[in-house]
């Protein structure tokens, strides 16, 4: 709404505004032909038929307004310029000096004007007046368009040509409505709405009195070879002679300007009603059915701008649009964000769900065979920090860390008598206990979830060895996944600092000694190297949150080069 008011406040695109003027135009069409305004146009007829060069001699001037006068006309105005003397000398001069005094309310065009408002027109202003003629400014300023949309109260302090007709023909014209000086030419339609009659066809008495008789009367050149031709409102395509656009200008001023703009608050009001009734239709309503509402007023709002202007009001068209354009964009803009926010939140939300389940599952199996939960908490540090030494990206090292946290979900399907026996496990034993990768990696098959997918290739090949004496698959080297190579590095290191049902906590030396040991054979070599270069940095990680009892303080044993081969049941 903001940017519509300063939009419009600022007229930041006039163009835009005038040619929906121009639109208005072409939807209201040709109104019917003027009963007090007509035109006589020295068109190419008239060249062919008078065999005269321009400018035409003074006298042809006089002898047509001589004719005008004995037809009737009320007013005439002639939008031929005489300032300079006649090249036929001063007798040509005096024939159309002497008609006009015999006509009476005569308007002569110029566009030369002093800063006193004073023109040179037959000699000057005070020649004029001694046979009740003026002078007047035809300047027709246009837009930057290049079109013409309005005519002037007056130029340098000369009225206008049509606010001197209108008055001279006793229409005053009030200069309250004009705005900033201007005001909208009332076109009558496109080019030949108004009738329009040849020169030569007047002066040769083939139109009759009648077409004249108590009317304005504009003479002035349509003829393109004059070059008086110019875009207006209702002629892009196809200019208006300037005769035809005076005479729209006079008919225009003897109607008191009837086309005016709507008052500049009932603008402030479209925009601002046009800038919120998406958002506060959004408050109740639907997106789609938001949108349909705005749309509707929009078209609503062009046909009452369009009923206004066919009552003589000028309605803003473009802001109020635009304002209702932006608000629209906005409250989709503003429903899609918040939606998209809402979805990542509840995604978050959910995923923070599944990733507690996995956690808490983990936890309960884990705790049949171990003191506490903090074994998935240290594998889970362990796996992410190893993967990130070995090239991976954040994102796959956090996922890493939580899969690992299922590696031995399979122990659920492990009786207590073997996953808690105290001493080593005989054959039939072992081989339950080994069970333990293939019902995990079942339990997770199938999944179209990436962690999951992730949490079965750990639980299925953790206790893969490289050179492939591991179980369930006796997988050697690469054939390995390497998130079970990783898995099984930490696993063992975490499991064998931690207190079992058949063996007590190793010291961090002894741990890392075995993990050295085991490369090349029970571990990948390149996965062993990065463990053991890495292992003296996560002390701090790994006792952070570490209850009393767990395994002891790394940071200072971490970092000796024990070397021992030790059995590990896992």
């Amino acid at each position: 709404m903001t940017v519509g008011v300063g939009a419009y406040a600022l007229h930041v695109w006039p163009q835009f505004e005038n040619e929906s003027v121009d639109l208005r135009f072409s939807l209201r069409g040709t109104s019917r032909p003027p009963a007090d305004v007509t035109v006589v146009a020295i068109d190419e007829k008239t060249f062919s038929d008078l065999r005269q060069q321009w400018p035409f001699p003074r006298s042809l001037h006089a002898a047509m307004i001589e004719r005008l006068h004995a037809d009737g006309a009320s007013t005439i105005v002639y939008d031929v310029q005489f300032t300079e003397p006649s090249r036929l000398g001063p007798r040509d001069d005096l024939a159309l000096y002497e008609a006009i005094g015999r006509a009476g309310k005569v308007v002569l065009a110029t566009t030369e004007v002093d800063a006193g408002g004073r023109t040179n027109v037959l000699g000057g202003d005070a020649n004029l007046r001694r046979v009740h003629a003026i002078a007047a400014a035809s300047n027709l300023p246009a837009d930057a368009d290049g079109v013409i949309r309005r005519y002037p109260h007056s130029m340098l302090g000369l009225e206008s040509l049509a606010l001197a007709a209108a008055q001279t023909d006793a229409h005053a014209v009030s200069r309250s409505h004009f705005t900033r000086g201007n005001a909208w030419i009332d076109f009558r339609g496109p080019p030949g709405a108004i009738r329009t009659v040849s020169f030569s066809d007047v002066l040769q008495r083939r139109v009759a009195p009648r077409a004249f008789a108590g009317k304005v009367v504009v003479v002035g050149a349509s003829a393109p070879t004059l070059q008086d031709v110019h875009p207006t409102s209702t002629a892009t395509a196809k200019p208006m002679s300037g005769a035809e656009v005076q005479a729209n200008a006079i008919w225009t001023a003897l109607h008191g300007n009837p086309l005016r703009p709507a008052p500049g608050w009932l603008a402030l009001v479209a925009i601002l009603l046009g800038g919120a009734v998406a958002p506060l239709a959004s408050l109740r309503l639907r997106v789609l059915s938001s949108t349909l509402v705005a749309l509707g007023l929009a078209a609503a709002y062009l046909l009452l701008a369009q009923a206004a202007f066919d009552s003589g009001a000028i309605v803003v068209l473009t802001y109020p649009l635009a304002a209702l354009a932006l608000g629209t964009v906005g409250m989709v803009a503003a429903n899609y964000v918040g939606a998209f926010i809402e979805r990542n939140a509840f995604s978050h939300r959910l995923r923070e769900s599944q990733l507690e389940l996995i956690q808490r599952l983990a936890q309960a199996i884990e705790s049949r065979d171990a003191e506490t939960g903090e074994h998935i908490r240290r594998i889970g540090i362990l796996c992410q920090r190893l993967a990130l030494a070995t090239g991976w990206s954040p994102a796959e090292a956090e996922m890493l860390r939580h899969a690992s946290a299922m590696h031995d979900i399979g122990k659920i399907g492990v009786p207590d008598k073997v996953l808690l026996k105290p001493g080593k496990l005989d054959s039939e034993e072992w081989a339950i206990q080994q069970t333990h990768t293939t019902t995990g990696a079942d339990m997770l098959a199938h999944s179209a979830n990436p962690l999951v997918q992730m949490a079965e290739d750990i639980a299925r090949t953790h206790h893969e060895r490289w050179d492939g004496s591991g179980y369930p698959a006796g997988m050697k080297g690469e054939e390995i996944p390497l998130v079970g190579r990783i898995c099984a590095v930490c696993d063992v290191y975490d499991a064998l600092l931690s207190k079992r049902p058949y063996k007590e906590p190793w010291r961090v030396e002894e741990a890392l000694a075995e993990i050295a040991l085991g490369s090349g054979t029970h571990f990948d070599p390149r996965v062993a190297d990065a463990f053991l270069q890495l292992a003296p940095l996560l002390a701090d990680e790994l006792d952070a949150g570490s209850p009393t009892g767990a395994p002891g303080d790394l940071r200072s044993a971490i970092g000796a080069t024990a070397r021992r081969s030790v059995r590990f049941q896992g």
